[in-house]
């Protein structure tokens, strides 16, 4: 019998033509001490994901209906369909930056067997809207540096919600679990939305630990229109309160304070930020703060809606609004 694999890279897609040829293209180009498979599954597609999909005679392809497609339970299919020891998750807009991506994203495992998931570093597109660049640019900082590896986990040092919320944060975009630990220890919940901070936060409290790979890096950022955007808002903060997270009601006050402040702080940014030309700064300096404006008003809605009432969900959210197309 042939030896397995020492990893699985599973692609989840749906309708994921712009970059998932790329995606591919880079995910067989690894250098990786140790053989691996690719595995994409489909929920429904019907641009040409598919036909990309058939370009590349190596990659194994498991169709589901879109009608079963869960953000926690297909990713536990992936699992079970998966033959690698780790399995090593992408989402069909994340590109791998280097072909030592992989290789990164595994290494955390080799430093502690208590270590059962790893998650790796997004890089915003060229074309990211200057709020979303630098929310993915801050939120990756906070988690360690570039050229090391940061371990989380749960000690005498963690005593309130807070701080386990901080230390649970987890985005399966870019990420990689033992396999065995999914199917038979904590898989993911089955839940409408934010399953990967569920997950994190599960693996912490059960006494496991995560870690953080800043070389294991990908191109990432969701491609949204400001119509979108408020909706992918929306469906982020119901989804932490479906979870159990505890989000208080956003204030009138508070909305325009933030909102100021997001104005403010990015506009400071654009005007350093060298990626932009002086044309390009002055249009996101006219632009961004309609998406802080629009962020914090969609904010605040999602503090206040019933997450109890599925119509009032469905209402405002991006992901019904794309199942539904």
């Amino acid at each position: 019998m042939a030896e397995s694999p020492l990893a699985t890279v599973a692609i989840l897609t749906y309708n994921g033509e712009v970059y998932l040829e790329r995606i591919l293209r880079d995910v067989l180009a690894q250098e990786l001490d140790g053989d691996f498979e690719v595995l994409v599954v489909d929920s429904g597609s019907t641009d040409a994901t598919l036909d990309i999909v058939a370009r590349f005679p190596s990659v194994r392809l498991h169709e589901i209906p879109n009608t079963d497609f869960g953000h926690g339970k297909t990713r536990n299919l992936a699992a079970q369909l998966a033959t690698g020891e780790f399995i090593a998750f992408l989402t069909h807009d994340a590109i791998p930056a280097s072909t030592q991506w992989l290789r990164e994203l595994l290494k955390p495992f080799e430093l502690d067997d208590g270590i059962v998931a790893v998650m790796g570093k997004q890089v915003p597109r060229s074309g990211c809207f200057p709020l979303l660049k630098y929310e993915i640019q801050g939120v990756f900082a906070g988690l360690g540096p570039d050229f090391g590896t940061s371990v989380f986990y749960k000690d005498s040092f963690v005593q309130s919600e807070g701080v386990l919320n901080a230390i649970s944060f987890y985005s399966d975009v870019n990420s990689a679990a033992r396999r065995d630990f999914l199917l038979t220890t904590i898989p993911y919940r089955d839940v409408r939305y934010a399953e990967d901070q569920l997950f994190g936060k599960d693996l912490i409290e059960a006494g496991y630990r995560k870690a953080y790979a800043g070389r294991a890096a990908v191109e990432h950022s969701n491609d949204l229109s400001l119509q979108e955007y408020r909706r992918r808002i929306f469906d982020e903060t119901v989804g932490l309160r479906q979870i159990g997270f505890p989000i208080p009601v956003l204030e009138p006050r508070g909305q325009l304070r933030l909102t100021l402040r997001g104005i403010v702080g990015d506009s400071l940014r654009i005007l350093r930020d060298s990626d932009f030309s002086w044309k390009r700064k002055l249009y996101w300096m006219a632009v961004n703060p309609v998406f802080q404006i629009e962020k914090w008003k969609s904010y605040r809605a999602s503090t206040l809606v019933d997450i109890n009432d599925a119509e009032a969900v469905r209402s405002g959210s991006l992901e019904h609004r794309r199942k539904s197309a």
